[in-house]
């Protein structure tokens, strides 16, 4: 797919922790917090959802909604082949980036291997498992996802990183999140940067144990869900 055939129109910005992200103007909206989206993306679902579930766990499935960037797999694949943790990572795209844009971003210049990793992140074949390595399997899944389909009591982490729910109600409601606690197991954890009074009340009307916890740089608090 390319831009011209692309709704969402994107333009690469530089956040303030000096990492890239994409600009919709059609929406006024950015893939990432502009106060920086790695530290954005470490916080958010690296510590608060990927590390916090693999305590004493070798081996865990995760589910993303809005595969965008690619940056939180990215950092899920350093996550564990750092810790020696295997992980199943399931990703949901409607608008993938283009090979193009992709080899523009800057998440990975200063280390290659870690470039090579990120590049064969989306170079690899959608709609099917993809060992990366012996840490990491991948599955890109271009879907709108209001219609997903997902395995039941599967996933033990979910990254919650669609456009906001003031810009694209309609992914935030209780029918998608049905759909997302459906997929998980018991303990399963999902985290998202929202922390809207309707979000909460639609995942809590589901299923899930909802809290709201200390945000990153730039955001008071996030949203940490658990399905108990």
């Amino acid at each position: 797919m390319n831009n011209t055939d692309n709704p969402f129109y994107r333009e690469m910005i530089l956040t303030k922790d000096g990492s890239h992200s994409l600009y919709v103007p059609s929406l006024d909206e950015t893939y990432h917090s502009t106060n920086g989206a790695l530290q954005e993306a470490e916080h958010i679902f690296i510590k608060d959802a990927l590390k916090w579930r693999a305590i004493n766990k070798r081996a865990l499935n995760i589910l993303e909604i809005g595969f965008g960037t690619g940056l939180n797999a990215l950092l899920s694949l350093q996550y564990a082949q750092a810790n020696n943790l295997k992980l199943n990572y399931y990703g949901v795209e409607k608008y993938p980036i283009t090979e193009q844009e992709s080899l523009l971003i800057n998440y990975a210049d200063n280390d290659g291997s870690l470039k090579k990793g990120f590049m064969y992140l989306h170079k690899v074949e959608w709609g099917k498992w993809n060992q990366i390595n012996k840490h990491f399997s991948l599955f890109k899944q271009q879907a709108d996802f209001r219609f997903m389909e997902l395995e039941a009591n599967f996933f033990d982490v979910v990254y919650f990183d669609a456009f906001g729910p003031d810009v694209q109600p309609d992914l935030w409601t209780d029918k998608v999140f049905e759909l997302i606690y459906n997929s998980m197991r018991r303990g399963g954890v999902m985290t998202t940067y929202s922390v809207k009074g309707i979000v909460r009340r639609a995942m809590k009307s589901v299923g899930f144990d909802v809290e709201k916890i200390p945000g990153p740089i730039g955001k008071r608090e996030i949203t940490r869900a658990v399905k108990i």
